[in-house]
């Protein structure tokens, strides 16, 4: 068992939320002229969702970043000029093109995988490899069909075939039209100084968990494994030489890595005010979201109407470096609608408003209508506010 240096640095519950917050690009000014891909660069995976309430998932994280950028600027940042290709990390994920090599170990663990949910027809790989090479890029619709029925579980072979070379690393998804994934040929996708899997799986491994500490600032085992979904023990075999640094964060009473660099500059600077998506990697984790926050989140999607708390795709509002309330958000024409809001306390007034405000300008609305406000006492002040910053 590989003995680990102690941590020689003590950092306070403050400490670590601040690192967390400018490591994620919430703290400071973000650096405008690197745009989307300098976000996705620093946070190393954009998890994608189909929910699009607001927008999808991937366009609301360089928005709470960067502000009101352009819903096509954001598509064409991430998937022109062969900048980025979707793979499974923390779950589906955009990521930065360079990574590729660090996905082997992954790739390799799909091609010896010996089980799988849906059976690979005879013919039917070769078939989709053939018909990319010579026609591709093309959706799994384009390729011959993605399902056999209605259902979405039931895949045809087509849809198998090319699922399957995707997880291989024959196959890359080089964009999202329309939803449907794009496929195409990784030796026409990838460049070619990136197009090898040489990287033996330490190495991936090691190169992960470096670029997961950089992008938390500071995180757990856990926190760490999970930014990439890597098992703890993958984890544990490799830290030693990642080059984090091992540290103690006041409360947490877990052993904890930091990005070396995080801890030689103050994490100071300006905090955006904003709507964060239920997946954006800030808060993706819900126990570290409680560990470094004190709030818990629940995406509730997925959780019967009757047992909802908070709304269907209720999203936290960041401000001040802190989580201060929920907006469950809708449209309405060119109105932004607030179905429920749910405030920490009469100082997350102004901030909500200000984030729903900022958030309805992006999406094209003229104005907010909040419908239910958990705290009745603060309906009145949101209102005063909203009108405020509309007018």
């Amino acid at each position: 068992m590989t003995t680990l240096p102690r941590p020689t640095t003590t950092l306070t519950a403050d400490d670590a939320r601040r690192l967390a917050l400018r490591a994620q690009g919430f703290l400071g000014a973000p650096d405008r002229r690197a745009g989307v891909r300098g976000v996705l660069r620093h946070l190393g995976a954009v998890q994608l969702d189909t929910i699009s309430v607001l927008a999808r998932s991937h366009e609301l994280v360089p928005y709470a970043r960067l502000g009101a950028v352009g819903r096509t600027t954001v598509e064409a940042a991430y998937w022109k000029d062969a900048h980025a290709f979707e793979y499974w990390s923390h779950a589906a994920c955009i990521l930065p093109v360079e990574e590729w090599p660090h996905f082997a170990f992954r790739r390799r663990a799909y091609r010896n995988r010996p089980h799988w949910n849906h059976e690979l027809p005879d013919g039917a790989y070769d078939q989709v490899v053939k018909q990319l090479r010579a026609e591709g890029p093309l959706t799994a619709t384009e390729l011959g069909g993605a399902k056999r029925t209605s259902d979405w579980w039931d895949w045809s072979g087509t849809k198998v075939a090319v699922e399957r070379a995707l997880m291989y690393g024959e196959v890359v998804c080089v964009e999202r039209r329309g939803w449907k994934r794009v496929y195409d040929l990784a030796e026409r996708a990838v460049p070619q100084p990136l197009l090898h899997d040489e990287l033996d799986d330490a190495e991936c491994l090691r190169r992960l968990v470096r670029l997961a500490g950089e992008s938390l600032g500071v995180g757990t085992r856990a926190d760490i494994a999970d930014y990439h979904r890597l098992k703890g023990e993958q984890v544990d075999a490799v830290i030693a030489d990642s080059g984090l640094v091992p540290v103690e964060v006041e409360g947490w009473g877990k052993p904890a890595w930091a990005d070396p660099a995080a801890l030689t500059t103050p994490a100071r600077g300006r905090h955006r005010t904003t709507l964060l998506s239920p997946f954006d990697s800030l808060i993706w984790e819900r126990a570290r979201t409680e560990r470094v926050f004190g709030f818990t989140h629940r995406l509730e999607a997925y959780v019967p109407r009757p047992k909802r708390v908070y709304g269907y795709f209720a999203m936290p509002v960041l401000a001040g470096g802190r989580l201060v309330g929920r907006v469950d958000p809708a449209r309405e024409g060119s109105t932004l609608v607030a179905k429920q809001v749910t405030l920490d306390g009469p100082k997350a007034v102004a901030a909500v408003a200000q984030a729903l405000v900022e958030a309805a300008g992006w999406v094209n609305c003229t104005d907010v209508r909040v419908e239910r406000v958990d705290a009745p006492e603060l309906r009145e002040p949101l209102a005063r506010e909203l009108s405020r910053a509309l007018a």
